[in-house]
């Protein structure tokens, strides 16, 4: 008598998609699709060329009023050095967590700057200091702006948006009052404008345009210092331990208060050091500089977030602040070209509103579908 065998029956075979996932394996335009939503350097990319291309495409059939070429695009860097710095500075406060964002940066530049003004120039009542004196006094003064931030929203508690709301305005008052509401406009501060020219790279001149000479001493510095300050540092680990999760944060010994704090005080220090390059560029210590038309704050808040900086925290990558400026900046330059008279302008503030939507939702999606984007 044989006993009867159980049938052996295969096992199900474990989808290649994923588990939970019942398609078959995902298709060269599913993984390409993957790429641009979870990786924003590679989405920045892909929108960067498409930008420039689209424009250079335009220019070149004389859709456009102007040349919108290489040395165009080379000469617009002007504005992503204040833009580029500044956004760096949101990225910081941003990834510091709770809700984490700082308002005030642009009045910061402003009554900085005003700062700057009176201690390097030579009129009356002014300090005439030589020009490093004045440059490490306005940083300072900046950071002193970042810290009064700080333990409003660090030690005292105050939610960010309304803490650095009340002193944008406190701020923003004070660089008009300091002077009289008047800029300073000569002297040794009018011959600042020559560390604005452009200059020529060495041994690739004849091959480049000559490039702002902001980039090299202001702007690729700062993103340099503060890459190494969050990506090789122990400050930069207990930030994103803090954005991530302050109460695990402190459960494991760190201080959420104090690095909170600092985060802010980073970025009154880069506004500080932005306050010189905007008076640089205006031959003029405006008292307006940092807060007229759409300000310094929303456009460096936008570029941040489209950067791929969370806005809950604890995830920011200096790389994709870098492309997403370059984004915004070549992106306003050309739509003038494009429209003309004061539409183009308009149009200006309608593509960053268009812009900062986007990256909310395609953070939020990225989210939901693929986890924390990159």
């Amino acid at each position: 008598m044989t006993t009867p065998t159980t049938p052996v029956v295969p096992a199900p075979r474990q989808s290649m998609a994923g588990p939970g996932n019942t398609s078959g394996p995902e298709t060269l335009g599913a993984k390409i699709l993957r790429a641009v939503l979870t990786q924003r350097i590679v989405l920045l990319v892909v929108l960067l060329i498409a930008v420039v291309s689209t424009f250079m495409i335009m220019s070149s059939a004389g859709k456009l009023t102007g040349s919108y070429d290489a040395n165009f695009m080379s000469d617009q860097l002007i504005n992503a050095v204040p833009l580029a710095m500044l956004a760096l500075a949101q990225m910081i406060v941003i990834m510091s967590g709770r809700g984490g964002i700082d308002l005030s940066v642009g009045a910061i530049v402003s009554l900085a700057g005003m700062v700057f003004g009176i201690a390097y120039n030579d009129g009356p009542g002014q300090w005439n200091l030589n020009f490093i004196s004045a440059l490490l006094i306005t940083v300072a003064f900046g950071g002193l702006c970042g810290a009064v931030n700080g333990v409003l929203v660090a030690y005292l508690r105050f939610p960010a948006l309304i803490a650095t709301l009340a002193t944008f305005y406190a701020y923003k008052s004070l660089a008009v009052v300091i002077n009289n509401q008047k800029p300073i406009s000569k002297g040794p501060v009018a011959d600042l404008y020559s560390t604005s020219r452009s200059v020529e790279i060495p041994f690739f001149g004849d091959f480049l345009p000559a490039i702002r000479l902001g980039v090299f001493t202001y702007m690729i510095p700062t993103i340099i210092v503060v890459w190494v300050l969050i990506a090789r540092t122990t400050y930069g680990r207990r930030l994103f331990a803090i954005g991530t999760n302050d109460v695990a944060a402190q459960w494991a010994g760190i201080n959420v208060r104090d690095t909170r704090m600092k985060a802010y005080v980073i970025a009154g220090l880069i506004s500080g050091l932005v306050a010189v390059v905007t008076v640089a560029q205006f031959a003029s210590a405006r008292p307006e500089a940092g807060v007229s038309g759409n300000g310094m704050a929303l456009p460096a808040i936008t570029i941040a977030v489209l950067g791929g900086v969370a806005i809950s925290g604890g995830i920011g990558r200096v790389s994709g602040i870098v492309l997403a400026t370059l984004l915004i900046v070549w992106l306003n330059a050309g739509l003038p070209l494009a429209i003309e008279g004061n539409a183009g302008t308009q149009y200006q503030r309608l593509a960053l509103g268009v812009v900062l939507v986007f990256a909310a939702l395609l953070n939020g999606l990225t989210t939901r579908k693929y986890g924390a984007s990159k």
